[in-house]
Order: C-alpha cells, then sequence, then structure tokens
C-alpha cells in the first residue's frame, strides 16, 4: 500500500510525526459521535413533549409525583439550582410502597452505548432507605411498567441498583450489554421505598446522557487530505536531507 511504502522510508523522528498525524485524525472522527440523549432538567414541564414518561405506580397514591428540584433540600449537580428533577416518600401515602417510574424517550438501543447521570438524596438521607433503580425495555416505544407498585411491566432488564443513596452529587454510568442486535426501546429510572412509615426521604437525578458505543472512526474527506499532506511533506524532508548527505 502507497501509505506503507512511504512510512518504510521515513526515519525515526518522521515516524513519530506520522504517529501524531494518525491520532488526530482518530480524534477528529471521534468528536463527530453526538451523545443520543443530553437531559439537564431545566424545566421538566417540557419532558412530555421531548418524548419523556412519568408513571407513578405506588399504593395507595400519595399527594407528589416527580417534581421540579427542591433547592432547600440541595441544589443541582449543574445549571440553575433548581434544574434537577427530584420525587420524595410523599409519591405514596403513608405507609404505602413508593413505584415511581420516569422513562426516557425511545432510544436505539445497542451494545456498548452508555447511560451516566448524577444522583443523589440529602445530607442524613442514607438512612431512610430510598432506592433507585435502573431498567430497560427492549419493546420499542412501549411505556408498560405494569398497574401495581411491584410490577415492571416490559421493564424487566435490571441495570442497576442505588441503595444507599449518596448523600453529595454522585455519577453513575451504565454500559448496555448482551443486546443481540440494536433494538428500539427505552431506558428507566424507578425510585423504590417500601413502607413509607418506616422508609422513604428524597432524591434527585441530573445531566443525564446517552452516548453511543465507541466505534473505529471513519474520518471526513478532509481529515484524510490532511494526513496525506502532512506525509507527503514528510516523504519530501527525507529526500532533501538524503540529497544533502
Amino acid at each position: 500500500m502507497i501509505v506503507t511504502t512511504v512510512v518504510r522510508s521515513l526515519s525515526r523522528g518522521s515516524l513519530l510525526g506520522v504517529a501524531v498525524c494518525a491520532g488526530l485524525l482518530i480524534a477528529a472522527g471521534s468528536a463527530n459521535a453526538a451523545p443520543l440523549l443530553v437531559e439537564n432538567f431545566d424545566d421538566i414541564t417540557t419532558l412530555p413533549g421531548a418524548g419523556w414518561v412519568q408513571t407513578n405506580n405506588s399504593s395507595p397514591a400519595g399527594s407528589t409525583g416527580w417534581f421540579q428540584g427542591d433547592t432547600a433540600s440541595f441544589s443541582a449537580q449543574a445549571g440553575a439550582a433548581d434544574s434537577y428533577i427530584g420525587a420524595n416518600f410523599n409519591n405514596a401515602a403513608f405507609g404505602g410502597n413508593v413505584s415511581n417510574w420516569l422513562l426516557t424517550p425511545t432510544l436505539m438501543l445497542d451494545n456498548g452505548e452508555t447511560l451516566t447521570f448524577w444522583s443523589r438524596t440529602e445530607a442524613g438521607g442514607a438512612l431512610f432507605g430510598d432506592q433507585l433503580e435502573v431498567r430497560m425495555s427492549t419493546n420499542g416505544a412501549s411505556t408498560n411498567v405494569g398497574a401495581t407498585d411491584s410490577s415492571v411491566g416490559d421493564f424487566s432488564a435490571l441495570l442497576l441498583t442505588i441503595n444507599p443513596m449518596p448523600e453529595s452529587w454522585t455519577m453513575f454510568s451504565v454500559t448496555l450489554s448482551g443486546l443481540g442486535a440494536p433494538t428500539s426501546g427505552r431506558l428507566a429510572f424507578r425510585y423504590h421505598v417500601t413502607d413509607t412509615s418506616i422508609d422513604g426521604d428524597y432524591i434527585g437525578i441530573d445531566t443525564v446522557a446517552v452516548d453511543p458505543a465507541a466505534v473505529a472512526a471513519v474520518p471526513e474527506p478532509a481529515t484524510w487530505t490532511m494526513l496525506g499532506l502532512g506525509l507527503a511533506g514528510l516523504a519530501l524532508r527525507r529526500r532533501r536531507a538524503a540529497r544533502r548527505s
């Protein structure tokens, strides 16, 4: 191959230059991989329009669902002080069980994709048994989480359980695996508490992102041109050095 022939004729110093060019080429291609989903919860009233779904299966039903972050408990991980989504033990009536769902928009799910998010409870809240699950459905746009506080519907794949909840903002990461092929589905957060007369406090979720799997970058034509020019320049430098000797 032409590139191989040129590289063989170069000095060690020139090979370093080629390595740098190649690294820049790969980085340039990788930079084009945009996130599949980004949500900062600046205004949760916009979530339904963006494809998010909220379902509170707590029993008996309480006085709250998901709500805009409460700055009296703690501020957001990033952005405005209230720019996160929160839920608390009042999702269920006193003595009930909390099962409050937050479903992402429909996504094309594939092995290697990564969900990252930040979550926490308030100071002292780790003692109160708040639990956050991350689940997955591969049934397209389905929002079926069942109808009871113990059901999970199409979201039977449990990817992560956080218990106890951290008392400061902590980042969590889940990498998808085990899928036979790319498939349409949703990811879900499930806030779960058993018996709010004993357990349950308050949680927040912030800065959610789903990133595509890392793949070998396919550089744009302009990037290939830059590498070619760099190799040609290095070869010319080699020829000139040979003439002087």
